[in-house]
């Protein structure tokens, strides 16, 4: 049974930063490409960067400003957040595949419970 599960969400300013944390078991964590989401009420949830074997890729209104990494010695996946806006406010989801990593929510297989993020202005 694959777990992810996300940590270190919280309430910070605007032009803060925050890291959050998603940690995955029963699965080859290694042969994963690893992404975060993001869902704001009333909204769809919405990419905002994958990390794979080889590359990272970030959605244009996160560029420059967020920075994902993994560490497949403890099987985490990072995601750095600088500079945050309060449109950044959501709760943001860790998610896996093994297959081909795209950016709409139907590409990926496996999903965490979500870390709620909270930036005040």
């Amino acid at each position: 049974q694959v777990q992810l599960v996300e940590s270190g969400g919280g309430l910070v300013q605007a032009g803060g930063s925050l890291r959050i944390s998603c940690a995955a078991s029963g699965h080859t964590f290694s042969n994963s490409a690893m992404a975060w989401f993001r869902q704001a009420p009333g909204k769809e949830r919405e990419f905002v960067a994958r990390i794979t074997w080889i590359n990272t890729y970030y959605a244009d209104s996160v560029k420059g400003r967020f920075s994902v990494s993994r560490d497949d010695a403890k099987n985490t996946v990072y995601l750095q957040m600088n500079s945050l806006k309060p449109e950044d406010t959501a709760v943001y989801y860790c998610a896996a595949t093994t297959t081909v990593p795209g950016t709409f929510p139907l590409n990926w297989d496996y999903w965490g419970q979500g870390t709620q993020v909270t930036v005040s202005s």
